[in-house]
C-alpha cells in the first residue's frame, strides 16, 4: 500500500541556526514534529484529538542524513510519508530540500502508540487505521 506524502513549507527562523546562520541539528527533529503532525492533520486526525481519545505518540527512534546544510531565512519543503501500515509503531519517513529543490537532509522516525493511563504500548486505533484505508 502506497501513502501519499504531505508536503508542508517552513521558513528557517535564525534561532534555529547557529553562529555559521547554518541550521542546528537538533532543530531538524522539530522540522520532522511539524511534518508528521501536518501529515496526521491532512488525514483527519490531530494529535488533540488522539490525546483526547487516551493516545499518545511518543518517539522512539530517530535516524537523520544531512546531505547539506540549512540556512537562515531559507524555506524549506518537508515531504513527510507513512512508510507502512502502523501497527504498534509509527515510522515515518522524510525528505527535507531547499528553496532550490535541493535534497538536504533525509530522516526517519519510530513511534509507538501508548495508552496514557496505563503508559503502556497499545495497537494501533482503529479511527487511525479507518482513515489509512480510504
Amino acid at each position: 500500500m502506497e501513502f501519499r506524502p504531505n508536503i508542508t513549507k517552513i521558513r528557517v527562523r535564525y534561532g534555529e541556526t547557529d553562529q555559521m546562520g547554518v541550521v542546528y541539528h537538533g532543530s531538524f527533529a522539530e522540522y520532522f514534529e511539524v511534518g508528521r503532525v501536518e501529515w496526521l492533520r491532512e488525514l483527519g486526525i490531530s494529535y488533540k484529538r488522539m490525546e483526547e481519545k487516551g493516545v499518545m505518540l511518543p518517539v522512539v527512534n530517530l535516524n537523520i542524513n544531512y546531505k547539506k546544510p540549512a540556512k537562515y531565512d531559507e524555506l524549506l519543503t518537508i515531504k513527510t510519508r507513512l512508510r507502512e501500515k502502523p501497527t504498534v509503531k509509527i515510522i515515518f519517513d522524510y525528505e527535507v530540500y531547499d528553496e532550490t529543490d535541493s535534497l538536504i537532509s533525509t530522516a526517519e522516525t519510530t513511534l509507538v502508540f501508548v495508552n496514557m493511563e496505563t503508559k503502556k504500548p497499545i495497537t494501533c486505533p482503529n479511527f487511525i487505521l479507518e482513515k489509512l484505508e480510504i
